[in-house]
C-alpha cells in the first residue's frame, strides 16, 4: 500500500484512524504526539493541533501545503508540522510520519549516543537511529534539530520529548515504531532490570522532570509524600500527581482521560528517571523551559482537547 496514491478523504481517515492505534498500543497519549499521510509531492495531511485521538475524525484533518505554508480545512495543523516538512523533503519515498511519545524509546533519547543492541534482521527494518538534540516544541530549533538526525536516518529520538519515524506507508512506519520500541525495553530493562519504576522511585525523594510532556502536564517535579497527609493532598490538588511513600502513584482529576494520561506519563518519567540515573545522565529540564510548557498546556492545549 502506498499512501501517495489514496484519495484524500481515505488519506484523512488513514491519519484519524491511526491516533487511534496508538492511543491502543500506548505509544502517545491525551493530543501528544502528531501523525501526517503525504498527499503529492508538495502537501501532506496531518493531525490537528490540540485535538485527542479519541475525538478525531477525518473531517478534522486538514492539509498542509510544503511550498506555500498555507493550511487547508477545519483545523489547524499540528504546531509540529516542520518535522512533517522536514521529512517529506528529505525523502521521496517516504508517505507515511508519524511522532510517538512511547515510554522506553523516549528513555533511551536522553542518551546522545544510544547503546542499543540491534540484530541484523532490526537493523535492517530500523536502519541507523539518531538522537535530535532538544527543542522547546513547535519551534524551529526543534524542527532544524530533527531534521540534521534526519539527514542519514528515518527513525529518530528527539530528546525529552519523544520519536519520530518516517515510513513508505502507514504499515512500515508502525512497523518499525514497535520494533523500536521492543529494541528500547530490551535495553533498557537490561540495565535497570523489570521493577515497577513508579514503585522503585516511591522509595525515594522523588524526582525533577525531564519529559516536555510532564512538565506540561505536572510541572517540574514529582514529589514522593506520605499516604494521607496535608502535603500529598496539597500536591494532587495543584499538579494531579503524587508518588505516596513506599506505594506508588495517585492521581486526581475530575476528567477520566486526564486520569488516564497521568497514569501513562507518569510511568513513561519513571522509566525515563531510573534509565538515564543508571547511565550517569543528569537530563533535567530547565525551571523556565517547565514552566513555559505547563502554562501552554493549562491554558491552551487542555481546553480543546475535547472540542
Amino acid at each position: 500500500m502506498k499512501e501517495y496514491n489514496m484519495n484524500d478523504a481515505d488519506l484523512k481517515n488513514l491519519v484519524s484512524d491511526t491516533g487511534r492505534i496508538l492511543l491502543d498500543k500506548e505509544l502517545v497519549a491525551r493530543t501528544w504526539g502528531n501523525i501526517s499521510a503525504r498527499k503529492d509531492e508538495k502537501s501532506f495531511f496531518i493531525s490537528p493541533s490540540g485535538l485527542g485521538y479519541e475525538n478525531m475524525t477525518g473531517e478534522d484533518v486538514p492539509l498542509y501545503n510544503m511550498a506555500t505554508g498555507e493550511s487547508e480545512g477545519n483545523r489547524k495543523p499540528s504546531s509540529e508540522m516542520k518535522i512533517h516538512v522536514a521529512a517529506y523533503k528529505l525523502y521521496p519515498d517516504v508517505n507515511f510520519v508519524i511522532h510517538t511519545h512511547q515510554d522506553y524509546a523516549t528513555a533511551v533519547g536522553l542518551c546522545e549516543t544510544p547503546d542499543l543492541t540491534v540484530s541484523e534482521e532490526e537493523k535492517e527494518i530500523l536502519g541507523k537511529i539518531n538522537v535530535a538534540a532538544y527543542g522547546l516544541p513547535g519551534t524551529d530549533k526543534l524542527a532544524n534539530n530533527v531534521e540534521a538526525a534526519l539527514k542519514d536516518s528515518k527513525v529518530v529520538l528527539m530528546a525529552h520529548h519523544g520519536v519520530l519515524i518516517l515510513g513508505k506507508d502507514r504499515d512500515d512506519a508502525m512497523k518499525k515504531a514497535e520494533l523500536l520500541e521492543e529494541v528500547c525495553k530490551r535495553e533498557v530493562e537490561k540495565r535497570i532490570g523489570k521493577e515497577d519504576s513508579i514503585i522503585a522511585l516511591s522509595k525515594g525523594k522523588g524526582f525533577k522532570t525531564q519529559l516536555d510532556d510532564m512538565a506540561q502536564m505536572i510541572g517540574s517535579s514529582i514529589k514522593v509524600l506520605p499516604a494521607g497527609s496535608a502535603e500529598a493532598e496539597k500536591a494532587l490538588n495543584k499538579q494531579g500527581a503524587v508518588l505516596i511513600e513506599g506505594l506508588g502513584l495517585k492521581v486526581r482529576s475530575d476528567d477520566m482521560g486526564d486520569r488516564e494520561a497521568l497514569k501513562l506519563l507518569v510511568k513513561k518519567a519513571a522509566i525515563a528517571k531510573r534509565y538515564s540515573e543508571v547511565m550517569g545522565i543528569d537530563g533535567s529540564l530547565s525551571m523556565l523551559d517547565c514552566m513555559r510548557m505547563r502554562a501552554v498546556y493549562k491554558y491552551k492545549y487542555s481546553k480543546k482537547k475535547d472540542c
